[in-house]
């Protein structure tokens, strides 16, 4: 598994504000980041909640290149999903309930990061319905030892419909 994209954000834009507008912090593209076992990106929203179930978020870059031609997305960049880590080349639902390793980090993936309503706005009409057939949400993990995670060799592709 290749990391093409690394992001993180201080805040949470949609916890909270079901029924109403979701918040504008954006999510920051960073070539590396530290993890701190047990907490997650060092700096991210999820770092400052104790017991989240996932503390570092993975999705897979052929989910958004999918989305992109499916919907006919090309002004996308996958961001807009909120998950720390893009990855390209590996199955993120089989390392559900395993530990696993990237780049010397351990993980532990705990769930299926379930899309939500709030990718119809920030993606696409349709993009929900998509994302749940293809069981694409992404990876919710816990972070099992300290270290730092670099994009990797391979460059990110771009979004074209």
């Amino acid at each position: 598994m290749n990391i093409v994209r690394i992001y993180r954000s201080p805040e949470h834009i949609y916890l909270g504000h079901s029924g109403g507008p979701a918040g504008t912090t954006p999510m920051t593209e960073v070539p590396r980041v530290r993890l701190i076992a047990g907490r997650g990106v060092e700096g991210d929203r999820y770092s400052k909640l104790d017991g989240a179930k996932g503390q570092v978020t993975f999705f897979a870059e052929e989910a958004w290149l999918r989305l992109c031609r499916e919907l006919g997305r090309a002004d996308r960049q996958p961001d807009v999903f909120r998950r720390n880590v893009i990855v390209r080349g590996g199955d993120l639902n089989e390392l559900i309930g395993r530990d696993f390793e990237i780049q010397g980090v351990r993980f532990r993936g705990v769930e299926y990061c379930k899309p939500c309503f709030w990718m119809e706005q920030a993606f696409s009409p349709g993009a929900l319905a998509l994302l749940s057939e293809w069981k694409a949400g992404g990876l919710r993990a816990a972070v099992l030892s300290d270290g730092w995670l670099s994009v990797g060799e391979a460059e990110a592709e771009r979004c074209s419909a």
